[in-house]
């Protein structure tokens, strides 16, 4: 077993476990590179499909070519796909000028709470990785979350040699995260081997691509002529810059990030 098997096999055995200790279960899709990866694990674990509905918070302002893609894949991969929006919210001008945390709180953090209250999702799968942000290091495989989907990173199971707890108190709101242990490089080479569907704004176009995708108008792309997966994995074999240095949100404040997922971000 080489080191993409070791990753695939404990995601798998995390997905299963879920499925079979939890009910009511939902994926989060954001259609990043992180989330499709999680999708195609999610139908390896169950024999080709996907058994839960896939969440998908649209704050209206993502780049047009993510919905596109969006659609197509729901449709060939039979996906039961759940949109979520904060309507009220857009309908009272709620926009990235009004601050992009603020925006960022409005259009997902509350789009999201509202839409897993409405279906009764009990936990939800999200792709994060350990990598790819400070605050996402203090998460936990099974992360127990408040009555509002609120995180206390201060308060979380231990998790050692894979023990994962899967026993809590009624109505525990549960964030799973099947992806906790992999890395941004990681993924690419499994995207490379399995041959998964990823949107063309990765790859360079002009010498800019997208390296982590969001809200148009707080997402830029890098310089870059990354133009195949073989480029783009070794362009990340050398690379000092951060993942998500075009998420304009994170650079708001320095704590901006850690403050949306302790109120219930992705």
């Amino acid at each position: 077993m080489n080191h993409l098997d070791a990753l695939e096999s404990q995601s798998i055995y995390i997905f299963r476990e879920a499925f079979e200790s939890f009910d009511k279960l939902a994926m989060l899709w954001s259609i990043g590179k992180d989330s499709n990866v999680m999708l195609w694990l999610a139908r390896k674990a169950f024999l080709g499909h996907v058994p839960f509905p896939v969440v998908h918070v649209d704050t209206s302002y993502k780049i047009p070519e993510m919905i596109t893609f969006r659609d197509r894949m729901a449709k060939e991969w039979n996906l039961d796909l759940i949109v979520g929006q904060n309507t009220k919210a857009l309908e009272a001008g709620m926009d990235p000028e009004k601050g992009k945390v603020v925006c960022c709180s409005a259009l997902k953090t509350e789009a999201l709470k509202a839409t897993l209250s409405e279906h009764g999702f009990t936990g939800v799968f999200a792709g994060i990785r350990r990598d790819e942000e400070g605050t996402r290091s203090k998460e936990r495989v099974f992360s127990p979350r408040g009555e509002n989907s609120e995180w206390d990173f201060r308060d979380q199971p231990p998790e050692f040699w894979d023990q994962f707890k899967t026993e809590f108190a009624p109505g525990t709101h549960l964030r799973i995260h099947p992806l906790l242990h992999w890395t941004e490089i990681d993924v690419w080479h499994y995207i490379q081997r399995e041959d998964i569907p990823v949107i063309d704004l990765y790859f360079a176009k002009d010498g800019k691509r997208y390296r982590s995708l969001g809200c148009a108008p707080c997402t830029a792309s890098i310089k870059s002529n990354a133009a195949t997966l073989d480029e783009i994995i070794t362009e990340l074999e050398t690379t000092r810059v951060s993942e998500r240095s075009g998420r304009a949100q994170d650079k708001e404040a320095e704590d901006a990030f850690e403050r949306l997922r302790i109120e219930g971000y992705m």
